[in-house]
């Protein structure tokens, strides 16, 4: 498959998660957003494992690669991004949290500009504004 498969596939399934963990961490007997977490991406590890042995892609061989740094960087903003969220989702609506946490596209696109010199184009920028309106409107009260 190719990503644009990859990516509607993602698009599909995290379309979800929102609104199944508002449900999960919010009202009357809410499971902790921590735990939510925890359970939820114990479930990603599994997933991963399983893939890994699927695909025969080997983990060892790849820890002193140099940009394993990198790796643990991501991993350390994607706990604190996937906490935040799922504690904000616990407390507030998925219609406004979700959008707002969605934003992130936009931030990623920028850093992608400004750290890994990728190019910009009218077309970019009018799409980046157009996501930045959307957002405004769909998170609004």
């Amino acid at each position: 498959m190719n990503y644009i498969v990859w990516s509607v596939v993602a698009l599909a399934a995290y379309s979800f998660v929102a609104p199944l963990m508002r449900l999960a961490t919010a009202g009357e007997g809410a499971i902790p957003s921590t735990v939510a977490a925890f359970v939820a991406n114990s479930v990603l590890v599994v997933a991963t494992l399983a893939v890994i042995g699927f695909t025969g892609d080997g983990v060892v061989e790849h820890l002193t690669d140099p940009r394993m740094g990198y790796v643990l960087a991501a991993g350390a903003c994607l706990s604190v991004g996937i906490l935040a969220y799922y504690r904000a989702l616990s407390v507030g609506r998925v219609s406004i949290v979700a959008p707002i946490f969605a934003m992130f596209f936009v931030a990623s696109s920028a850093v992608g500009v400004v750290l890994l010199d990728e190019p910009v184009t009218a077309r970019k920028l009018l799409g980046v504004g157009f996501a930045v309106v959307a957002v405004v409107l769909v998170a609004g009260e």
